[in-house]
């Protein structure tokens, strides 16, 4: 089933909306900044949506507060997506649209709120883990937020997560749970991902640089996305700009089960996934026009996919990790990464790899060092998890 995109918004630290994501791409400009988060002291850089820091959650629903649900909010409110789903409510009805969402530590900032304060003595603010912390916390949220009634989950697979949410929406309309679905991921900044990845010796203490010879690890990012999808057959414009629509053609979905940790070496998973994308769309390797790598800037990850992308594609269609501007938003990578494909295909524009000034020699695929402004049809984009829970989407452009 090949899914159109009614609508779609993205917020990440180069500001709120598409609008904002496509001015930072288009000057080359990276929102990442050293980090100043709360109580991490840290030497490294991150990609911080400084705005979820202010305005609160509407009144009637503060008893849902925490970061990770303050940044669904401010995505919610970018690129009239609020007034898209209220449209699709009337055309299907709110217990027809579906909501599928993506998150690797959804509100765990609030729980670290609550430790500290246990831990100085102090009596904890009114605290619910159902609204502030578990994984469910972000689509209870959102759910209610947009007065959705339809089946409701949360995928959690660590960086594949809201890739995987297109290829689970799609499986709930061919069931017949469900005939359109808000899609996406949110994962906010928290000292449990920056200490842990830190533990991991994988967070870099500049800014990352995806496939360079000397990077040395991730910058962490924080975001939220989201689209409303529907069948392509029976897409009936309830999107605000009629006319041609992004799409998602085909996806592909694998597991390593190599490390907890580590990718296969050898990017066996990474290859599948990347093959059953492709089958799915029924396109052949040579109809993608530009690869958006889940690229970290790890050593073992970058190599490791490297190989699995000659394999499939060979070393001539062009490939770049677009982390360098947004930082690795684990849980929302996907979407990010999904949004970024579609700009993409609509600008004929393929990004470089921000912040990559040498190529590992190892790595032969063909890395871009500066954006091109050639047409671009179809786009893979690339989404790999800890545990090797892969994901890779085609993404295409529906007349």
């Amino acid at each position: 089933m090949q899914l159109a995109i009614e609508n779609y918004t993205v917020t990440t630290a180069l500001g709120l909306g598409r609008d904002a994501l496509w001015r930072g791409l288009s000057e080359s400009r990276s929102g990442l900044s050293p980090c100043d988060f709360e109580h991490a002291d840290l030497d490294t850089w991150v990609g911080a949506v400084n705005s979820c820091d202010g305005d609160p959650l509407p009144a009637e629903l503060e008893h849902w507060d925490c970061r990770n649900n303050r940044l669904a909010e401010l995505g919610l409110q970018q690129d009239g997506f609020l007034h898209c789903v209220e449209n699709a409510k009337k055309t299907y009805g709110a217990d027809r649209v579906g909501l599928f969402l993506g998150t690797s530590t959804s509100g765990i900032t609030a729980t670290e709120h609550l430790y500290r304060q246990a831990q100085d003595g102090l009596e904890p603010d009114d605290f619910s883990f159902e609204c502030n912390h578990e994984y469910f916390s972000v689509a209870g949220y959102v759910r209610t937020r947009l007065g959705l009634s339809g089946p409701a989950m949360v995928v959690s697979t660590a960086c594949s997560s809201s890739a995987k949410v297109f290829a689970s929406a799609a499986r709930s309309i061919a069931a017949g749970f469900c005939d359109a679905a808000v899609v996406g991921g949110v994962d906010s900044l928290c000292l449990t991902t920056l200490y842990g990845f830190n533990s991991l010796q994988l967070v870099a203490a500049e800014p990352c640089r995806p496939s360079d010879a000397n990077r040395n690890g991730i910058s962490i990012g924080e975001a939220a996305g989201f689209a409303l999808v529907v069948p392509a057959q029976v897409s009936n414009g309830v999107s605000n700009s009629g006319g041609n629509k992004p799409s998602v053609m085909g996806w592909g979905e694998s597991s390593d089960a190599h490390h907890m940790a580590s990718p296969d070496p050898a990017g066996r998973g990474a290859e599948a996934a990347m093959q059953r994308a492709l089958t799915m769309a029924g396109l052949a390797p040579r109809a993608i026009d530009y690869i958006n790598l889940h690229g970290t800037a790890t050593p073992a990850n970058d190599l490791a996919e490297g190989r699995a992308v000659v394999n499939v594609f060979g070393t001539e269609t062009p490939a770049s990790s677009t982390k360098g501007w947004t930082g690795h938003t684990l849980g929302a990578a996907g979407i990010v990464e999904a949004a970024i494909g579609w700009l993409a295909i609509e600008k004929n524009w393929k990004p470089q790899s921000l912040n990559t000034v040498s190529v590992d020699p190892e790595i032969k695929a063909n890395i871009l060092l500066q954006p091109s402004a050639k047409p671009v049809r179809h786009v893979i984009s690339n989404s790999f998890g800890f545990g090797g829970s892969n994901c890779s989407l085609v993404l295409g452009w529906l007349p």
